[in-house]
């Protein structure tokens, strides 16, 4: 591991010559000796957590030879108290050797955490076909943290008998429970999607499918265990978009081109319970698709909390419909995702508090209806 100063701004690395400057300039004139060594012992400290190996050992040997040479403007130099300080001094600069191979040691080992997790993650939820008939697809999964590379959001796109079928959902909960119910949903979703007659059909089988789980749980997650789900079907051809909400965000509805973009929610008009929650309202009607048209050329762009619920410095949350109209025009749903994923990261200015997970789906210029 070369560095571990990449995970700080780069004016962080200029903090131990500071501290270093300081400690000899308080050294050298100060009526008491040796009171800036506190400075340079954090020096040593402060080089070993940030940067290489190489600049740590740099730092703790300008360290040393500094107050070498204060030593011997003193006249310490050979005698009792000189050779005090000097070893006082090798030894804080052994103690950020120390460090940075301590620091060095978690990173390779976090890197091993996260190639795994990596790996999991692209077992778990691969990444979609590029293009399905007429439609082009693009998805992208991002973590709430860097170290965290897999959670509790899904996308899924299938071809159907029946068109093509799409799925975006966020399960309750982190961690590897997340992770196991996200396996399942998908899992369910992909052997439900070619048979399912209709969307309120292959939503009741996901519900089914999250019940059993759910059923087989503590009581604590059989009363809080649910998934957020929206449905989505493009019929042959693409010509008309059907919905199904299951308590997730809305998706919007992306149109134009040059002349300007335009962004629509898609809210749904019946929205059912979550997932994994039908038990609650067994007896009521089941909640019927929502259909749109969707021409050559439009965007469907569906986003999990993670977006929707994005807040900046003020606590104003983030709004696809107001902030995606001036990022366009886009070439195609990559261009999409990658500019609201740019666009999200600017509002929050730094970490955010949900996973987000985003999919894409472009009906292509010039496609029969």
């Amino acid at each position: 591991m070369a560095s571990v100063s990449t995970y700080w701004p780069r004016y962080v690395r200029l903090a131990p010559g500071a501290l270093i400057a300081a400690g000899l300039t308080w050294n050298a004139l100060a009526p008491q000796n040796y009171w800036g060594d506190p400075m340079m012992a954090a020096a040593c400290v402060v080089a070993g957590a940030l940067l290489s190996l190489r600049h740590t050992v740099v730092v703790g040997a300008v360290i040393v030879v500094g107050v070498l040479a204060l030593t011997a403007k003193d006249d310490y130099l050979g005698r009792p108290p000189g050779w005090l300080e000097l070893a006082n001094t090798l030894f804080a600069a052994l103690i950020g050797v120390g460090v940075n191979r301590v620091v060095a040691r978690h990173g390779r080992r976090l890197d091993v955490v996260r190639s795994v997790a990596e790996a999991a993650q692209r077992a778990v939820l691969p990444a979609p076909p590029a293009r399905i008939g007429p439609l082009a697809v693009a998805a992208c999964y991002r973590a709430a943290q860097v170290e965290a590379q897999i959670g509790g959001d899904a996308y899924a796109v299938q071809a159907t008998p029946y068109g093509t079928r799409v799925l975006i959902a966020d399960v309750r909960g982190k961690g590897l429970g997340a992770v196991g119910a996200v396996a399942l949903l998908l899992g369910a979703f992909r052997e439900a999607a070619a048979t399912a007659p209709d969307l309120g059909e292959l939503a009741d089988r996901l519900e089914r499918a999250v019940a059993r789980e759910v059923g087989e749980r503590e009581e604590e997650l059989r009363m809080e265990g649910f998934i957020t789900a929206l449905l989505g079907e493009f019929e042959p051809g693409a010509g008309r978009l059907s919905l199904l909400s299951r308590g997730h965000p809305a998706a919007y509805l992306l149109t134009g081109g040059v002349d300007g973009v335009r962004v629509r929610p898609l809210a749904a008009g019946e929205p059912g319970l979550p997932l994994g929650m039908g038990a609650l309202d067994a007896s009521g009607p089941r909640p019927a698709p929502d259909r749109w048209p969707f021409a050559a050329g439009d965007t469907l762009l569906m986003v999990t909390d993670g977006v929707t619920e994005a807040r900046d410095g003020a606590g104003v949350f983030y709004d696809p419909r107001e902030r995606l109209p001036g990022l366009g025009p886009f070439g195609g749903p990559g261009d999409v995702i990658d500019a609201l994923i740019r666009d999200v990261e600017r509002w929050t200015g730094g970490p955010r508090d949900d996973d987000m997970a985003v999919l894409a789906v472009m009906r292509e210029p010039g496609a029969p209806a």
